[in-house]
């Protein structure tokens, strides 16, 4: 991947990031806006507009640098697990959906049933799943685990100050940018990845051309 690519590659994760904080912010927040609404006041409102696209931009930082420590992470594990890796991962997997309806349910100190944190751990497991086969599918099979890891262990990493919050609203308001854009590099990357191959081997098949022709004149 060139510099080019790389900076589109992120810049579009950010875009991403401060479209979903907003979004989203319309569901978990309601009741600011309508605060600004009746009477409506332009400056008010878009100030709060302002506000959920700069925490959606904040936490597509966050995906972004939890993106790439994951790469970093996944070759470490290669190197150090060899093929062991993939039984590790699944092993980190069910240890952190553990931990998403454990320590937040001692936390809540029974305020909250269990079944809220059951469905939660649940929620973020079905959508890790979905992405993750429609990586295995894009690329080869064995990538199914290590995108499962990166949906369900890296995003739960990078939630984890919206869950030390007392509420939900700031645990929505900054889950859905971060699947968003951990969703978007997921599924993006290799096929940037494959686009540039492509290009590179074609100026290598019409550099031999050229030099064959010219060969030939010669």
């Amino acid at each position: 991947m060139n510099s080019r690519n790389l900076v589109n590659f992120l810049w579009k994760t950010f875009i991403i990031g401060g479209i979903a904080g907003l979004v989203v912010s319309f569901f978990v927040k309601p009741q600011d806006y309508a605060t600004y609404l009746s009477p409506f006041d332009f400056i008010e409102v878009v100030g709060l507009i302002l506000f959920f696209v700069g925490l959606g931009l904040t936490f597509s930082v966050v995906s972004m640098t939890g993106f790439f420590a994951y790469l970093f992470i996944h070759r470490m594990g290669l190197n150090m697990f060899r093929s062991f890796w993939p039984t590790v991962q699944v092993l980190v997997i069910a240890f952190v959906l553990f931990d998403l309806v454990y320590f937040p349910y001692r936390a809540a100190d029974g305020m909250v049933a269990i079944y809220w944190y059951i469905l939660g751990a649940a929620g973020l497991l079905a959508f890790g799943w979905v992405v993750a086969k429609r990586k295995a599918k894009e690329t080869n099979p064995k990538a199914f685990v290590p995108a499962l890891f990166f949906m369900v262990v890296i995003t739960t990493v990078e939630w984890v100050p919206g869950l030390q919050v007392q509420g939900s609203d700031y645990a929505w308001l900054m889950i859905v940018p971060l699947l968003a854009c951990n969703t978007y590099q997921l599924l993006t990357l290799h096929r940037i990845t494959k686009k540039a191959e492509e290009k590179q081997t074609e100026g290598k098949k019409t550099s031999k051309l050229s030099k064959n022709a010219k060969a030939s004149k010669a």
